[in-house]
């Protein structure tokens, strides 16, 4: 069945139960797992205003040093269960693709992330990058809700 999945995550509370589920379902299968997080690119106009004061190298740094810390988590995680976990962060404006850049590059069979929920008037606005990852790829996508 699947023997490498990548699990995108993002820090919420939705992406700590689909890492958690992904480890769960990767175990019986003897799977491995990649866990990771897409830092986006400063950008002025997507910041609050406490943060326009921040450094664009300030800003890199202390995003990724949080994503670092999120997947170390999830790295013991996985290894407490036996599964064999890599990380990865990478950096981008489109989410969506750069997952779906990792997932290639890395050959995995399965695509497992979170579904954020959003509904209406939100979701025509901002979409999901669930869903643009579900609309943009050939691999299999696990979506938790």
């Amino acid at each position: 069945m699947f023997k490498h999945m990548l699990v995108a995550v993002d820090g919420s509370s939705l992406s700590d139960r689909a890492y958690c589920n992904a480890i769960e379902l990767a175990r019986p299968l003897l799977a491995s797992i990649t866990a990771m997080q897409v830092v986006a690119h400063y950008d002025v106009m997507r910041l609050q205003t406490a943060m326009l004061q921040e450094t664009r190298e300030r800003y890199m740094q202390e995003a990724y040093r949080q994503a670092e810390e999120y997947l170390a988590t999830i790295e013991k995680a996985a290894a407490a269960a036996g599964v064999t976990c890599d990380t990865a962060c990478v950096t981008g404006d489109h989410i969506f693709q750069a997952i779906l850049d990792e997932a290639e590059a890395r050959q995995c069979d399965l695509i497992v992330m979170a579904s954020h929920g959003r509904r209406g008037l939100q979701a025509l606005l901002i979409g999901s990058e669930t869903q643009r990852v579900l609309t943009h790829t050939r691999i299999p996508v696990l979506v938790y809700h």
